[in-house]
C-alpha cells in the first residue's frame, strides 16, 4: 500500500507541474509575480498530496524570526520539498540553485522568468563573482534569498562541508543570514519514489546578524544548523 501511495504521489506531483506549467504559459509574458503565483500552486500541490495521500502532514516554524527585509535563508537540503515551501513564507525568494537545473522542461523556463540565479557549482572566483552580481540585483529588487549551503540534498542523518558560496554571499551582500533546520528527509528521501507518512518540519531559526568575519560566520551557521536538527531528531518517530 505504502509503495501504491508513493508511486500515486510522484504521478500527481508530476502531471500537476505539467498543467499548472501549460495553464500558466501567459505568465511567461507577464510580470515575475504572476509566474511566482504558479509556482505557489504547485507547491501547495505538492503540500497537500504529501498530507492526503501519504499521510505526512508539513510545519513551518520560526517565522518570527524573519526580519523586514531582504535575508539569505540557509536551510539544509534533504527532499524536492525543500525547495517548494520558501514559496509559501517568502514574498519573492531567489534560489540559488546549479544551472542544469535551468534545461528541465517547464521548470527552466519559469526558474528563468522568475529570475533564479543559476550558478557553476565548481566554485570558481568567476562563478562567484556571477552569483554575487545577480544576487546583488536581487536584493535591491528587495528579494530575499535561498542557497542550501551544503549543496546537495543529504539524508537527515548525514553532514557535508558548507560550501564557499554561502560565506562569499554573507560577506558581499551585508544582509542577515537565517539557518533553517529540517527534518523532511525522512518523509521524502533524497532518492527514489519511496514517500513515508510523518511530521515535516521545516524551522527557520534566529537570524546571524550581518558584519562577522568568515571563520565566526561558518562556525555560527554550521553550529545553528547541528543544533536545530538535534532537535528535530525525536520528531523522526512520527515518520517511521
Amino acid at each position: 500500500m505504502k509503495l501504491l501511495r508513493s508511486v500515486l504521489f510522484v504521478v500527481l506531483l508530476y502531471i500537476s507541474m505539467v498543467v499548472l506549467g501549460i495553464v500558466f504559459l501567459p505568465a511567461l509574458l507577464m510580470p515575475r509575480s504572476v509566474a511566482m503565483f504558479g509556482i505557489r500552486c504547485w507547491a501547495r500541490v505538492a503540500r497537500w498530496g504529501m498530507r492526503v495521500i501519504i499521510g505526512a502532514t508539513t510545519e513551518i516554524r520560526g517565522l518570527d524570526n524573519i526580519p523586514a527585509g531582504p535575508v539569505i535563508l540557509a536551510p539544509k537540503h534533504q527532499a524536492m520539498i525543500d525547495t517548494l515551501l520558501p514559496f509559501l513564507f517568502l514574498d519573492d525568494p531567489c534560489f540559488v540553485l546549479k544551472k542544469e537545473l535551468m534545461l528541465y522542461p517547464i521548470f527552466g523556463m519559469y526558474a528563468a522568468k522568475v529570475q533564479m540565479i543559476a550558478i557553476d557549482r565548481s566554485g570558481s572566483t568567476k562563478a562567484l563573482k556571477d552569483m554575487t552580481r545577480q544576487a546583488k540585483k536581487a536584493v535591491e529588487q528587495g528579494r530575499s534569498l535561498v542557497i542550501f549551503p551544503e549543496g546537495t540534498r543529504l539524508r537527515p542523518d548525514a553532514h557535508e562541508a558548507l560550501k564557499p558560496g554561502i560565506a562569499f554571499l554573507y560577506k558581499e551582500l551585508d544582509i542577515p543570514c537565517l539557518p533553517v533546520a529540517l527534518n523532511t528527509g525522512y518523509c521524502w528521501p533524497a532518492k527514489g519514489i519511496m514517500r513515508h507518512p510523518g511530521h515535516m518540519v521545516m524551522n527557520v531559526l534566529p537570524a546571524i546578524k550581518p558584519g562577522l568575519n568568515r571563520k565566526v560566520f561558518m562556525t555560527e551557521l554550521e553550529s545553528q544548523l547541528a543544533s536545530g536538527m538535534a532537535g528535530l531528531l525525536p520528531e523522526r518517530e512520527l515518520s517511521e
